[in-house]
């Protein structure tokens, strides 16, 4: 009698959509994306913050990647694609931000993905609310002359654009950081490796 066939197993749909959140400033536009089944609380919930003068379009190809088992949020920073600008246009204020939508939903603990500029916003927020900010993911990382001390776990992801005359610097502020090369890419990270990078991410994030 032959041995019936297995079958391979469904991939999970991930859900995508877009909405808007109040914070401080007005409006904040944001992309979402959830696991197909539905798991909102399965993981830690990951936000994703692009850099200055992009919009949450930079993350476009990733989230379908990344949000496999886990709900995903890239909001448009203030005064960025269809958010509402705030006063200054600082990355103190874009934190504000960015605190606002996670008391919003509810969230007790977020992981902070943040590339360029974003990732300053993610510093920042992390310094300020580090009870929130449970992991780090920081990516062509821009290094001001002075960064605040954090002790999260980060992940550091550096392009080819990135000197080595900062790296000083990042090592301080974040000593329990690991820090990973991917000096092959440069800004089209997110366009030209999306799944490699959320298999990266995503082991990063999911360790206890």
């Amino acid at each position: 009698m032959a041995k019936p066939s297995k079958t391979a197993p469904t991939p999970l749909t991930v859900r995508m959509r877009r909405a808007y959140f109040d914070c401080s400033f007005g409006q904040l536009h944001v992309r979402t994306a959830f696991p197909g089944t539905g798991g909102f609380d399965e993981l830690v919930t990951l936000f994703c913050l692009h850099a200055a003068h992009g919009s949450s379009r930079t993350f476009g190809r990733f989230l379908p990647e990344i949000a496999d088992l886990r709900s995903v949020y890239a909001p448009d920073l203030p005064g960025c694609g269809e958010s509402d600008p705030s006063p200054q246009s600082t990355s103190v204020e874009a934190a504000t931000a960015i605190f606002d939508l996670a008391r919003d939903l509810r969230l007790k603990q977020i992981d902070l993905l943040g590339f360029q500029s974003g990732a300053t916003v993610a510093m920042e927020l992390a310094a300020a609310h580090a009870e929130l900010v449970r992991r780090l993911v920081l990516i062509s990382t821009p290094t001001a002359d002075k960064l605040p001390a954090l002790r999260q776990p980060a992940l550091i992801l550096r392009t080819r654009h990135d000197g080595p005359e900062g790296l000083p610097r990042l090592k301080a502020a974040l000593p329990q950081a690991k820090i990973v090369e991917v000096s092959e890419y440069a800004d089209d990270l997110f366009e030209a490796a999306p799944h490699t990078l959320a298999k990266e991410i995503g082991a990063f994030l999911a360790r206890t």
